[in-house]
């Protein structure tokens, strides 16, 4: 397990509340956790990153829209574009 801290935006963005058992809990959207995967590809490898981009879009209702603007936020996009290109 790692820990990582975010900040401004990158803290805020595409966290969604939920209620699991009665427990309000914070998780993060979809389109962020991909985000975040590209990220920090270098820590947890591009393949791991690439499964999670290819499980995105395999998911029935997902948007470009919002993938590309978590990766805007997380500073990814031109990184993440090319996969999005040769997936799609």
């Amino acid at each position: 397990m790692r820990i990582v801290r975010f900040s401004g935006k990158a803290r805020a963005y595409g966290v969604e509340p939920h209620r699991i058992e009665g427990v309000e809990v914070s998780i993060t959207s979809r389109a962020k956790t991909v985000a975040d995967c590209f990220k920090y590809r270098n820590k947890i490898g591009l393949d791991v990153a690439i499964e999670a981009l290819r499980d995105y879009l395999r998911v029935r209702g997902r948007s470009m829209d919002l993938l590309y603007e978590a990766a805007t936020v997380c500073r990814v996009r031109e990184v993440i574009r090319p996969y999005i290109e040769a997936l799609a």
